[in-house]
């Protein structure tokens, strides 16, 4: 039986501490806030209570094996897990509709062709079959296995079956996600509904490779999900199995080193000057954490994926609404940005603030998140910039007018809002500016990979969203079954099969 130290307590961290255990190993988690889930928190007010992290699961197998794993009791006893249908609704520029069924390819079809005209719907149909193939080409060596020695395989290889597009007498092929919406859905309101996919990870459509494909074809093939009470509550039963398998947390534990001794992690020191011992230690921690407390781990080394971009923030308004939320109203709403490039470049580049983002507006029907059934909670999310100490009054407002066109009678029912903004972020998850960590993926010369989860230091891995496979939900829990696989059975672990 090993002793094993786990930094952080967020999802990643939770997961392998879980697996660890299970395992036979003593797993101790040090966590420096008051509370386990990392981004996965909660605003309560006046009855009301908010998601402030993510607010839809997908991919939930993941946590489906997990809990398989670590117990005898399934995901489904420990939350409640629902699909949400429509998946999505979308509200574009030019004021078109479409809501979109959950994972049914012949009903997103239809409702593309009604909406947007005949031919849109066969177009994106024939994107999500193409789409199909970059995941099957990428799905293992960038989620199921350790990052591979040779990761530049991956870096080189664009995997998109991009359709030959004719330019000037020139053939030429879509090697980003904007190239794939101009060139093969040839419609603005596609290819606004296919960014929006990269946008809502804080990746650039106009930079990010074609392969950000797999990222719609997750949530077309599987779906997209709720958890009753707000997916704090899978925080908490991950949580829970933990204890349950005798994991031990200490809460208020700001780590400020890491030990080594012989050349290997060997421990971790605390603010107070404790010292624990440990014969592994597990960091779930930000890339500028990781950097203060282990110089050695820090340095980068030939054969080791390149830096990755800056990633974006979050600000989240959260609205607290009298009156019920009506029947037939769409859980998730995205509203696109009136002007695509001022976005982008507000976003990206150097231009002002944007007065018209795109929003998510997330309606759960939950009698869980409200005072009583008269009343509705909704949460409204945009993507900014991670730049720390900046206002957010003005864009909070401008958020709420955006979501007016989700929610016409919004400002009407409005009985108080609060905003969450990237400080709060780095509070939770002690990321610098409120960054938030982008899923990895191929090509592009390896610039959305993420760190390997060993590192320069023998014993010493990471976990979570700023290591191998990236941000995400999902991609936390794979992350901690790769460091569990790494530590049980050693350098030569390739991934469940």
């Amino acid at each position: 039986m090993a002793r094993i130290a786990v930094i952080g307590a967020g999802m990643g961290a939770l997961a392998a501490a879980a697996r660890l255990a299970v395992a036979g190993h003593r797993v101790v988690v040090y966590e420096r806030t008051d509370t386990y889930g990392g981004a996965l928190r909660r605003f309560e007010r006046d009855g009301f209570s908010f998601d402030t992290g993510p607010g839809l699961l997908p991919l939930p197998a993941v946590y489906r094996d997990l809990f398989v794993k670590t117990g005898k009791e399934p995901l489904e006893a420990c939350v409640d897990l629902v699909q949400v249908d429509p998946s999505s609704r979308h509200v574009f520029a030019d004021g078109t509709r479409v809501s979109l069924p959950n994972a049914s390819r012949a009903g997103v079809v239809a409702a593309l062709d009604e909406a947007l005209g005949s031919g849109a719907g066969r177009r994106w149909g024939d994107f999500l079959v193409r789409a199909r193939e970059a995941w099957d080409r990428t799905r293992r060596p960038l989620l199921e296995e350790p990052l591979w020695p040779n990761w530049q395989v991956l870096a080189e290889r664009e995997p998109y079956p991009a359709v030959p597009h004719k330019r000037l007498l020139r053939t030429r092929r879509a090697g980003t996600l904007a190239e794939v919406g101009a060139w093969e859905l040839r419609d603005a309101r596609l290819a606004a509904l296919l960014e929006s996919h990269a946008l809502a990870q804080g990746l650039d459509p106009r930079t990010t490779p074609a392969s950000a494909a797999v990222l719609p074809y997750m949530e077309h093939a599987f779906g997209t999900w709720y958890v009753r009470g707000g997916l704090r509550e899978l925080a908490r039963a991950v949580y829970e199995r933990c204890v349950a398998r005798k994991v031990e947390f200490r809460f208020g534990a700001d780590v400020t080193g890491v030990l080594e001794k012989d050349g290997r992690a060997s421990g971790v020191e605390l603010a107070d000057g404790t010292v624990a011992e440990a014969d592994f230690v597990v960091a779930g921690v930000a890339p500028g954490t990781l950097d203060r407390l282990s110089a050695q781990a820090a340095v980068r080394g030939d054969g080791e994926v390149p830096p990755q971009p800056a990633a974006a923030s979050r600000v989240t308004v959260l609205l607290a609404l009298r009156g019920a939320r009506p029947e037939g109203t769409a859980h998730r709403t995205v509203v696109h940005a009136a002007d695509r490039e001022a976005e982008l470049d507000a976003l990206f580049g150097e231009a002002a603030g944007n007065t018209h983002p795109t929003v998510t507006v997330l309606r759960p029907d939950d009698p869980g998140l409200v005072p009583d059934p008269d009343h509705e909670a909704v949460t409204v999310t945009t993507v900014v910039p991670a730049r720390p100490g900046e206002p957010y009054d003005d864009l909070a407002d401008n958020m709420i007018t955006v979501a007016e066109r989700a929610v016409p009678d919004l400002r009407d029912r409005l009985l108080w809002h609060a905003v969450r903004t990237p400080a709060d972020i780095t509070g939770a998850t002690g990321a610098e500016g409120g960054a938030v960590p982008v899923p990895a993926l191929a090509a592009d010369g390896g610039r959305l990979l993420h760190p390997s989860n060993s590192t320069r230091v023998p014993g010493l891995f990471t976990v979570g969203g700023w290591t191998h496979p990236g941000g995400g939900l999902p991609h936390a829990g794979m992350s901690g079954a790769l460091v569990a696989g790494l530590i049980v059975e050693g350098p030569e672990f390739r991934g469940s099969q």
